[in-house]
């Protein structure tokens, strides 16, 4: 038996104006989610816990089968890993988003999804004027970078209350600032980046070509090197992981999984989707397992733009679904999954914790009769599992979890 798990990130979302009251899912054509839906079964699942935060973080953590409760420190070791960046005993390393804060309100958590070439750059100039031999910039891409801090009280670190980015867009930031007893060193950093980004080249040419600028940086997501249980060791399967996002490709290689770099991916609506597909279905001959992961749908709801997240969705369908579908259909023995992390609602511009729709289709599954796969379909099936880890037993057929 086969199985693959697609990801389109933050896909779930609420009926928008924009839309005719419709949610994206219901407004774009996927033909190929709905066929999976009506032979298939669709419902929701909670993929984040109780108490937890929505973010990517916990939602992949959940749809790769982990209880992000047992295992989850922070989203910047995750990243980290992926980076190969180690995480020693008195370290702790915290994401770096290079931001634009314009009249002290967060414009942009992304710079206006600065490049690769820019954002290192600015990293590689960031470290060398601030000078601190506690503090270490790795640069990761676009304006996803990591900073990794040798701390005399990691505890306190760790117990900052630090607020992602894109939580507080057109918010002033001061209402937001990390805060807690060890927040000088963050604070700091934070605003010598501000005064030294100001009169960056870098951000001169941005300015004058009518981009925004990278002109601080934002700390969040912080934790110590986390341990995860081997996939082989917790669903006896053997497996790959293909993504644009370090986030998601560090879960991957803390679990033992093949990471697999596909020409052209991006993280947006630009990237390579049917890429993605091809080499997922080419590691299946080497392997059991491939989980697909597509940010496209969710920096379309960040950005709050309905006609983006639609044609994302459509593309996700047409290039992603439609030849995992047609490959699984010719040779039977394959389980196929899509479900999103968590909701990214284009009215919010952020994540939330509701229940997200799934479909799960293939060998052995039956039909529960709905018509196709959105939000309104899948809540009047109800909540199916209460989570992700639940979810990804039944769909593996493991029960020795």
């Amino acid at each position: 038996m086969k199985y693959i798990i697609l990801v389109p990130d933050g896909v779930a979302d609420e009926p928008v104006q924009e839309l005719g009251g419709k949610t994206p899912l219901e407004a774009a054509r996927t033909p190929h989610m709905d066929a999976m839906a009506r032979e298939g079964f669709s419902a929701l699942v909670q993929t984040i816990p109780e108490g937890m935060p929505p973010g990517s973080d916990v939602g992949n953590l959940a749809l790769m089968g982990y209880d992000p409760c047992g295992v989850l420190t922070g989203r910047a070791p995750l990243e980290a890993a992926n980076l190969g960046i180690e995480i020693n005993s008195g370290e702790i390393a915290f994401r770096c988003n290079l931001i634009t804060v314009i009249d002290g309100k967060m414009i942009d958590y992304s710079a206006g999804h600065i490049t690769m070439d820019e954002a290192a750059w600015i990293m590689k100039d960031l470290a060398l004027a601030l000078n601190d031999p506690h503090v270490t910039y790795f640069t990761g891409k676009s304006y996803r970078h990591i900073a990794r801090i040798v701390a005399s009280d990691v505890g306190a670190m760790e117990a900052l209350a630090c607020t992602p980015p894109h939580d507080i867009l057109g918010r002033q930031i001061a209402d937001h600032l990390p805060s807690g007893t060890a927040q000088e060193l963050i604070r700091d950093h934070m605003e010598r980046s501000r005064a030294f980004l100001a009169t960056h080249p870098v951000n001169s040419a941005r300015v004058k070509s009518g981009k925004l600028p990278a002109n601080m940086t934002w700390f969040w997501g912080q934790g110590r090197r986390p341990a995860l249980k081997l996939y082989r060791d917790k669903f006896g399967l053997s497996g790959s992981i293909i993504s644009a996002v370090d986030l998601v490709n560090g879960i991957g290689r803390l679990a033992g999984l093949d990471v697999i770099t596909v020409p052209g991916v991006t993280g947006y609506l630009d990237t390579n989707f049917r890429g993605k597909a091809d080499y997922a279905l080419a590691s299946l001959a080497q392997h059991d397992f491939v989980f697909v992961h597509v940010e496209a749908t969710d920096e379309a709801g960040h950005n709050g733009d309905p006609a983006a997240k639609v044609e994302a969705v459509e593309r996700f369908d047409a290039d992603v679904v439609g030849p995992v579908l047609a490959w699984a259909k010719a040779r039977g023995d394959v389980r196929i999954l899509i479900a999103p992390d968590h909701a990214t609602p284009l009215g919010k511009r952020t994540h939330t914790r509701a229940a997200v729709p799934f479909v799960m289709y293939g060998k052995g599954i039956e039909s529960n009769g709905l018509d196709g796969y959105n939000e309104i379909f899948a809540a009047r099936a109800g909540l199916r599992f209460a989570s992700g880890e639940a979810m990804v037993q039944f769909f593996t057929g493991n029960i020795n979890v």
